[in-house]
């Protein structure tokens, strides 16, 4: 074979680079002597530091997470989609736990209930978006209603929504929440006071 500057080169069955012919005896020893072509990926490696180039590149790897030994390669993949202890966060509660416990915790978690402000009733965690869509409320759900609403349930002609039984019980649970923490306010001053002849 000639190079582009017109020397001519052959090809080392060892390494199969192209070496210029002058040099090829001697790289012929040189090469067979201190390389070896990795059997994984055919690269050639000193032969001194043959294990060293396996254990950096080839050699699978411990997750420390599960203890489980994983090919190099895929060693990426298991730590973040695989391994049963990587963490994960829970979607209802955003609660960060092992992928292994996720399923268990879900099941718990998505049963627990919340107070939609829209229509007053107690919705599942894992019902929420699925409620979103039909509560008459929600956002969602507006256009829909507003095309099947009348006009006069809309408003009173000024823009202004009618207030509806939502607006009072809102108005009573702060009441009440307000009046509770003036009683705990005064109680705790109460209960703090020493008495005047100590």
């Amino acid at each position: 074979m000639t190079t582009e500057t017109g020397e001519i080169s052959i090809v080392c069955n060892h390494c199969d680079r192209d070496i210029p012919a002058p040099n090829i005896d001697l790289h012929r020893v040189h090469c067979a002597r201190n390389l070896e072509k990795c059997k994984i990926c055919g690269d050639m490696v000193p032969k001194k530091h043959a294990e060293e180039h396996f254990s950096n590149t080839h050699a699978p790897v411990p997750c420390s997470m599960c203890n489980e030994t994983i090919a190099r390669e895929a060693f990426d993949n298991h730590k973040g989609e695989i391994c049963p202890k990587r963490i994960v966060t829970c979607e209802f509660c955003e609660f960060p736990l092992p992928a292994v416990d996720l399923a268990e915790h879900q099941e718990v978690c998505g049963n627990r209930t919340e107070l939609c402000y829209q229509c007053n009733s107690y919705v599942r965690l894992r019902e929420t978006f699925s409620h979103q869509t039909k509560c008459p409320g929600s956002v969602l759900n507006n256009v829909e209603s507003s095309r099947r609403m009348p006009r006069a349930a809309e408003g009173d002609g000024n823009g202004r929504r009618r207030r509806d039984g939502n607006g009072v019980s809102n108005k009573r649970l702060f009441f009440t929440i307000a009046i509770t923490g003036i009683a705990i306010l005064i109680g705790s001053l109460f209960f703090q006071r020493k008495p005047e002849g100590s």
